[in-house]
């Protein structure tokens, strides 16, 4: 599957999830439905995934963990927030970093209205 086939999927899903369960709950549980949904439509994912972050001399100095890392290929991290702020574009710029994976996305499912963003490195 291409990658914009691949977006377009994870954005539907993640529409069709944030229409389900309306904003309100905690992050987890939309991670949880969102991944469920997407595996459910034979896509693999990973929740939690493990990155980390290496220093010139290749001294591992931090660790990041992915919400979801979906068919090798492309990073979404969720939010439950009023808003998406700056804070969070450079939270999943940084991990599209320190992984190698050119695409992300950044869904918000704590607003009334559903909010997605697709960004490559």
């Amino acid at each position: 599957m291409s990658i914009t086939d691949l977006a377009n999927l994870v954005r539907q899903t993640g529409y069709e999830t944030h229409v389900y369960f309306k904003n309100g709950y905690l992050e987890k549980v939309y991670e949880n439905a969102l991944a469920n949904r997407l595996r459910k439509k034979g896509i693999q994912v990973i929740q939690q995934h493990p990155m980390s972050v290496h220093d010139e001399d290749d001294a591992v100095v931090g660790e990041y963990y992915a919400d979801l890392w979906v068919d090798n290929q492309l990073i979404v991290e969720l939010k439950a927030a009023r808003a998406l702020d700056d804070n969070h574009v450079a939270q999943l710029l940084s991990y599209l970093k320190t992984s190698g994976i050119k695409h992300g996305m950044l869904m918000n499912f704590g607003a009334p209205k559903f909010e997605v963003r697709k960004y490559i490195l």
